[in-house]
């Protein structure tokens, strides 16, 4: 099975704790503090691998999580760092925020590598707090939480060459006869449901990868048909084989059918017509289609294609393949690196000036304050709340953010409840 779009959820490793300790050892009467920093988590790591082709394993598996850095330790010893989490994908992967719609990345080289989900850092312990008015202090840093997201990972075939036309004009026939692979060949139309790949070698030596694209219709662009979930294959192709069919007995016209696709392709990507394009007659054993050849190569030529540019063929008799395949092979070796279409819509964020405090006041319907906002979530969850010490530098924290204001602003009196996720603190005035 070929799949080519899955979402998946990435969630990075939180950092260890800090520790908080003091030294106590024998001829050391000025030990003082000695609780170490907690390790680093664990990041999810997407990366290429060479010999994958799908997103299938993707099917079975839509979770990843990494592990968690090591708490921190007596004696000023760190906690261990988390080892990463490396996730293999096929080149040609494109990364996405699956909430924002936000670019990632875009991996198409070996071993390329790209983090989705960043590990937290480790927590402080109580060695960095010490200052001349606290030469004791028992205040450490709980580890930062790693990145948590939602990824689309959509694939687009790394392929030299794209052949690309109606359903059924000899295509799979087409991979099959100059390469090793074995498509699906049938008599009616989309036969070909997913994009397959094929190694081209020429006697020369020369080599390139051949992709039989799934056959496009009229409103393709649109998503009619298979539509866009297989346009996007044609963006990474260097060279197009436009392949039209020459039966006389089709009930369609070459022509009208050439400039059906070529509408299609530029509607999708208006670079894509920039790039070399052969126009390949097919099926030319059929009775009168050298006939209608020489009408719809008239027809190419009077339209502004370039009469090299223009090919006949027959995949059953192998007539003027060979001839193809050198010609491809020598438009490929001129032809300009792609730049592949990425579109990535960022997530649309208002500034409100008078609200950049980094959280929000909302009531609930018991009638507890409570606030929320990344910035003072994270803040708490870093929060060691299990000494006094750390309880007050948190009070202080939230003081200085703003908090005490704010919630004065929204009606807050002595002895009302204010909670930050499932902590809840009284406030006091």
């Amino acid at each position: 099975m070929f799949v080519d779009q899955v979402t998946v959820e990435v969630k990075a490793g939180k950092g260890g704790d800090g520790m908080v300790a003091f030294r106590r050892e024998k001829f050391v009467p000025f030990g003082g503090p000695a609780g170490g920093d907690g390790g680093r988590g664990g990041s999810i790591i997407f990366y290429v691998d060479e010999g994958l082709r799908t997103l299938m394993d993707f099917r079975y598996q839509r979770h990843f999580k990494a592990a968690s850095g090591g708490n921190g330790q007596g004696k000023s010893m760190y906690g261990r760092s988390a080892e990463d989490r490396r996730v293999a994908v096929p080149a040609g992967t494109t990364v996405y925020d699956a909430d924002t719609h936000e670019l990632l990345g875009d991996l198409t080289e070996p071993n390329q590598e790209l983090v989705v989900a960043r590990g937290g850092r480790g927590g402080r312990g109580n060695i960095h707090f010490v200052s001349p008015k606290n030469t004791a202090p028992e205040i450490s840093e709980n580890g930062e939480p790693g990145q948590e997201r939602y990824v689309t990972l959509e694939l687009k075939v790394l392929a030299d060459v794209g052949l690309v036309g109606f359903p059924s004009v000899g295509k799979s026939t087409l991979l099959s006869v100059v390469t090793s692979a074995k498509p699906k060949i049938a008599a009616y139309q989309f036969t070909t449901l997913v994009p397959n790949l094929g190694m081209v070698q020429l006697d020369d030596g020369t080599d390139f990868v051949l992709a039989d694209l799934p056959g496009l219709i009229e409103g393709a662009s649109n998503g009619v048909g298979l539509g866009i979930q297989f346009l996007r294959h044609v963006e990474r192709t260097r060279v197009i084989l436009h392949l039209v069919e020459m039966d006389p007995d089709n009930g369609r016209d070459p022509m009208t059918d050439y400039l059906q696709i070529r509408e299609e392709l530029e509607t999708y990507d208006e670079t894509i017509l920039d790039r070399p394009q052969l126009v390949v007659a097919t099926k030319l054993d059929m009775p009168g289609s050298k006939e209608r050849f020489e009408t719809f190569k008239q027809q190419l030529l009077d339209s502004g294609v370039a009469e090299e540019h223009i090919f006949a063929i027959s995949s059953i008799t192998h007539d003027g393949v060979a001839n193809l395949m050198q010609e491809t092979a020598k438009a490929l070796a001129t032809a300009p690196a792609v730049t592949p279409k990425v579109e990535a819509v960022s997530a649309d964020y208002t500034f409100d000036a008078e609200n950049d405090r980094g959280f929000e006041v909302q009531r609930d319907d018991d009638g507890v304050f409570v606030l929320v906002g990344p910035k003072i979530e994270r803040m708490f969850k870093m929060a060691n709340l299990d000494h006094d010490d750390g309880a007050m530098r948190f009070a202080r924290q939230l003081r200085s953010l703003g908090v005490d204001d704010a919630l004065r602003e929204a009606g807050a009196e002595s002895g009302d409840l204010v909670a930050i996720e499932d902590f809840t603190f009284e406030f006091v005035e």
